[in-house]
């Protein structure tokens, strides 16, 4: 099973120092990244990063409109680094506010979708938990609409098994649903703390916090799942002490 790290886990001391961090990624016993949340810079530069550090980036999110606006460029960029899976980090912002909206936006990604495929990149959807509600007068929740008015062929999902969770979802049912749809996926792990104003929810380091790996894992190979990306979005102790603790969970349980 192949695993990586969401580099936007470690985009703070990346800020600082690429090279080291890069670096630090490797030594910790990582091969493969998803770049993201990572400085601007240039396709090669990217490149020549990743390849000094021993790293290869397979996965990367990407902005819908710069794609829509300068496709060739966008996708000689994104082969130049190297990846084989795009996927913006939600739905455009132009198309979030009622559903006829959204469904403009479910067409734009089919459409892109279709136009990577023949360049032999594949894009998927990358979900947080508001996508789990639905528009007034709909019972299928967002993540429905768009799974059901798209292509297979042209939009995977991204599941970020953490945010169907905290959006209410059982993560492996979702995954039991949309088999050979998604071949890369976020391992997230979180904590809801319940409150008198709403739900609050933490990040935690894999299988520290509520999600049933003993369910997930079994029901993500069932679904084919090619990648497995580890990201956590904020920590509770020390950065690398917690990353350490997930890459083990994540060997063990890949194994």
């Amino acid at each position: 099973m192949n695993y990586g790290l969401q580099l936007y886990t470690v985009r703070e001391p990346a800020k600082k120092d690429l090279k080291a961090t890069l670096r630090k990624v490797k030594e910790m016993g990582f091969n493969y990244v998803q770049w993201s949340g990572m400085p601007d810079l240039p396709a090669e530069q990217i490149r020549a990063e990743l390849d000094e550090a021993g790293l290869k980036a397979v996965a990367a999110h990407i902005s819908v409109e710069k794609f829509e606006n300068d496709f060739d460029n966008q996708v000689k960029f994104w082969k130049t680094v190297g990846v084989t899976d795009v996927a913006p980090g939600g739905m455009m912002s132009d198309c979030r506010s009622d559903l006829e909206a959204w469904l403009r936006g479910c067409a734009r990604l089919d459409n892109l979708g279709a136009r990577l495929r023949l360049q032999g990149l594949r894009l998927s959807y990358h979900n947080h938990d508001w996508e789990l509600q639905s528009f007034p007068g709909q019972t299928a929740s967002k993540l429905e609409v768009l799974l059901q008015s798209t292509c297979p062929d042209n939009l995977y999902a991204e599941f970020d098994l953490a945010w169907l969770y905290i959006g209410g979802a059982n993560p492996a049912d979702i995954l039991k649903k949309y088999p050979k749809r998604c071949p890369v996926i976020h391992v997230k792990d979180t904590v809801i703390q319940k409150g008198l104003v709403g739900k609050k929810h933490i990040f935690v380091p894999l299988g520290k916090g509520e999600l049933k790996w003993e369910e997930i894992i079994p029901a993500c190979k069932s679904a084919g799942v090619e990648w497995y990306i580890y990201e956590q979005d904020s920590f509770q102790g020390d950065m690398f002490e917690e990353i350490s603790i997930s890459l083990e969970f994540l060997k063990k349980w890949l194994s």
